[in-house]
């Protein structure tokens, strides 16, 4: 399609040199000034086998960027003509074709002009112009002249939904669930989802499952490890979930970033992103796109620490600052020992004096 549509472009490149010179020629002789009849016949075809080339070869340069946004937009035009309804295409059509033809007869009008640079690009802006409002005015209208041929309701046009289309149209109220990569090497989506407090098709991009592929691939052994897990827990996912688990090939070949793919098929299908990228929530709340952060769910259920509770750990390790240790709860919350650089390798008991929460995790403060 792309190469076709870059054809196409050559071709019409080759004929824009030699109609802009015709226009320019054209000019003169409106002013009194006939240059081209002042120039031998064979000059005058290599001047304009010259300008045809040239444009040509402009044209030919930025194909493949014209090309690509042609096909994009077009893509974009299929997707949204899919979405609209039969008989507003038609009244859009109707519309059209009653444009066009007042254009025909305004443009008999403005032919009689006798300038032809003038006459000319009038007709055209005529022709686009009433074609425009033609369609504007015959899709907007389009449910008027339905209702009044048939003497019922819009509604009525709409076909019943059968079960799967109402199941379908749930399923798009609450909004796709899209896993990113972090979210399935994690693991913890799969215990969330049977819970059931996450509703709607859960949605694993082949770009996803490609990034895997590329880390379950790597020569680092704990690398190859995660997106070996992540590939498993997909498989699990589509094993033991009740709710659909779907695989979009849709990809987005102007964005190499995963994240940012992410963030674009969330915007176009009204979903919603699933992870536990702190960096990725980030830009999502910039942008506007809804997630839902595993870190934070998993922050709200868990048991709370106040300061002033006394807790035992063990120090394992030297912390940042000078005479901090460090220590570890079951679930993985780090703690920040006062004092506890002298007590690295024994369990002791701590006072909690302070607890840092956010979306990147929980961070407990505590002195010996």
């Amino acid at each position: 399609m792309k190469v076709l549509l870059r054809i196409f472009l050559v071709l019409i490149g080759l004929a824009v040199g030699p109609g802009l010179l015709a226009l320019v020629f054209e000019i003169m002789r409106s002013t009194g000034t006939d240059l081209e009849a002042s120039i031998q016949p064979l000059l005058l075809i290599a001047i304009y086998a010259a300008s045809s080339l040239v444009t040509g070869i402009i044209i030919f340069l930025l194909s493949k960027r014209i090309s690509d946004k042609i096909y994009n937009g077009l893509l974009k035009i299929e997707d949204e003509a899919t979405k609209v309804p039969a008989y507003v295409v038609a009244g859009a059509i109707a519309g059209l074709i009653a444009g066009l033809i007042i254009a025909a007869l305004l443009s008999w009008a403005i032919g009689m002009i006798p300038l032809k640079f003038i006459s000319l690009p009038l007709t055209v802006i005529v022709y686009l112009a009433c074609g425009f409002l033609g369609i504007r005015i015959g899709s907007k209208n389009a449910g008027i002249i339905v209702n009044l041929r048939t003497g019922v309701k819009e509604s009525s046009f709409r076909r019943k939904a059968t079960s799967a289309e109402r199941e379908k149209e749930r399923n798009k109220l609450f909004g796709a669930k899209i896993l990113d990569t972090s979210v399935i090497i994690d693991g913890r989506i799969v215990d969330v989802l049977k819970t059931g407090i996450i509703e709607g098709t859960v949605v694993v991009p082949e770009f996803v499952l490609g990034e895997l592929q590329h880390i379950a691939d790597s020569a680092d052994s704990l690398k190859r490890s995660k997106g070996r897990r992540g590939l498993d827990i997909v498989a699990q996912m589509q094993r033991e979930l009740s709710i659909p688990v779907e695989i979009t090939d849709k990809d987005y070949e102007d964005t190499p970033e995963v994240d940012l793919k992410l963030l674009k098929l969330a915007k176009e299908t009204g979903g919603k992103v699933l992870t536990n990228d702190f960096n990725l929530n980030k830009v999502a709340a910039v942008q506007g796109v809804p997630v839902f952060n595993i870190n934070d769910l998993a922050n709200a259920v868990k048991p709370g620490l106040i300061p002033g509770e006394k807790i035992k750990v063990s120090i394992i390790k030297e912390g940042k600052e000078h005479g901090q240790g460090v220590a570890y709860l079951e679930d993985g919350t780090m703690i920040v020992v006062e004092n506890g650089r002298e007590s690295i390798g024994s369990m002791q008991n701590v006072v909690v004096t302070s607890v840092l929460q956010t979306s990147a995790g929980r961070m407990i403060f505590a002195r010996i």
